[in-house]
């Protein structure tokens, strides 16, 4: 397709004046100074090392804080990430990668899945075997399906929505995959220790927080709760100890007068946060 030239563009005919020596000199002047700058070295920006096991900066890396070795579970993990969730610097995900065996903790990032384009995730979704912790009024509590003659002889899975509360809920609604396993939730009171990072209510849990009660639940073993948040408590403690805030629920800022947002004036928005505040359903027990 050809270009028809832009009205702003000039357009030199035979007719036209030549350039005086003042512009041409001008020119010559804006070429050498363009022309040094290009000449100028260009800077890399260089990544501080990564450690390959805890995903985090070297000089920060959590390994002593992980299990030396990949803890002996039957449960095969399948997060299902939304793709925000890639590029934040404090995630919990990759610290439950390094603490379990390879293959036992299966990431599968995007918003929406389909047997076609997720075969291997469709396979999980219609075992049996297979639960998605998220919580709601079909949810049973997972301590009620696991018999203690099971453990370690039935081998669980175990889905788990890694993103925000609102992606996490869209997610579940969008995808009818994840509507196939047993929906469950955790009845334990657990108040989180993920406080560099705002949760919705006191009794929110991180992903990480979140399988490592549902495994512990699941192998009959509360020793895996206690060994998979120990990177956790290190990575919280690290972080206030160079600047980090304390981040309190959104529940906790909205009963205590804190919640420094604008309140909405729809009044349907209003009663949605009331509602939020009291409606303890929507998050893991």
């Amino acid at each position: 397709m050809e270009c028809e030239p832009s009205p702003c563009s000039s357009v030199v005919s035979e007719e036209s004046e030549p350039e005086s020596c003042d512009e041409s000199s001008e020119e010559n002047e804006l070429v050498g100074v363009f022309g040094d700058l290009a000449a100028l070295p260009c800077e890399v920006d260089e990544r501080r090392p990564t450690c390959l096991r805890c995903c985090r900066p070297e000089k920060v890396c959590l390994c002593p804080f992980l299990p030396q070795q990949s803890l002996e579970v039957s449960t095969c993990v399948y997060v299902v990430q939304h793709p925000a969730e890639e590029s934040r610097v404090l995630r919990t995900v990759p610290l439950l990668a390094a603490c379990l065996p390879e293959g036992k903790c299966n990431v599968i990032v995007g918003r929406r899945f389909s047997e076609e384009r997720h075969p291997e995730l469709a396979a999980v979704c219609r075992d049996s075997r297979t639960v998605i912790l998220f919580p709601g009024p079909k949810s049973q509590n997972l301590e009620e399906l696991v018999k203690p003659k099971e453990a370690g002889t039935v081998e669980h899975n175990i889905i788990i929505i890694d993103g925000t509360w609102r992606q996490a809920k869209k997610m579940f609604l969008h995808n009818k995959l994840l509507h196939l396993p047993k929906q469950v939730q955790l009845n334990r009171t657990l108040t989180s220790q993920y406080v560099i990072r705002t949760q919705p209510t006191n009794i929110c849990l991180s992903t990480l927080e979140s399988a490592a009660v549902a495994l512990s639940i699941l192998e009959q073993n509360n020793d895996i709760q206690e060994v998979l948040l120990r990177p956790l408590t290190a990575l919280c403690s690290f972080q206030l100890q160079h600047g980090a805030q304390v981040h309190h629920s959104k529940e906790h800022l909205l009963k205590n007068g804190l919640y420094d947002k604008p309140m909405p004036k729809n009044k349907r928005k209003i009663k949605r946060l009331e509602k939020f505040v009291t409606d303890y359903n929507i998050c893991p027990r």
